[in-house]
């Protein structure tokens, strides 16, 4: 099991707000083929959620723990059924959110749109507004 830093672990707090959870426990209890959903998503994502249904606070903080010790991750946050993990993807096989992506090539028919000499007003379908006329504008003093 990994040991996170408090800096580490509000960081990891901060980025989990957002996640839905991706793997669910439930009256089955850690089941080998939950086991491997979970270690699968932490290869994938290195920071996931884990819902556990029909446990009480003990029961889930155990469960954690077992998770933990199974799968060599962090224990990140419990927060009611909720369990938040982190485990460090290995080198080769970083998510691909991390991975620098190539911007997707151009289709040959995506060509520029072609500019009007109208310019916005034939964009937007606005007239543009008439000019100004009447008396000069009065100049500050000062």
């Amino acid at each position: 099991m990994t040991d996170l830093t408090p800096v580490q672990r509000r960081a990891l707090r901060a980025r989990a707000h957002h996640l839905n959870p991706v793997v669910s426990v439930a009256g089955n209890g850690l089941s080998p083929s939950v086991l491997a959903e979970i270690k699968l998503a932490l290869t994938a994502h290195e920071l996931i959620k884990v819902r556990v249904y029909g446990e009480d606070r003990d029961a889930r903080q155990q469960l954690m723990a077992e998770i933990c010790e199974q799968t060599g991750a962090a224990n990140v946050q419990h927060i009611g059924n909720i369990l938040v993990l982190w485990r460090e993807a290995p080198a080769d096989e970083k998510p691909a959110a991390e991975l620098k992506k190539k911007p997707a090539p151009r289709s040959t028919t995506d060509k520029p749109k072609a500019r009007t000499p109208q310019g916005r007003e034939a964009a937007t379908g606005r007239a543009k507004p008439a000019a100004r006329t009447g008396a000069p504008r009065r100049q500050s003093r000062g």
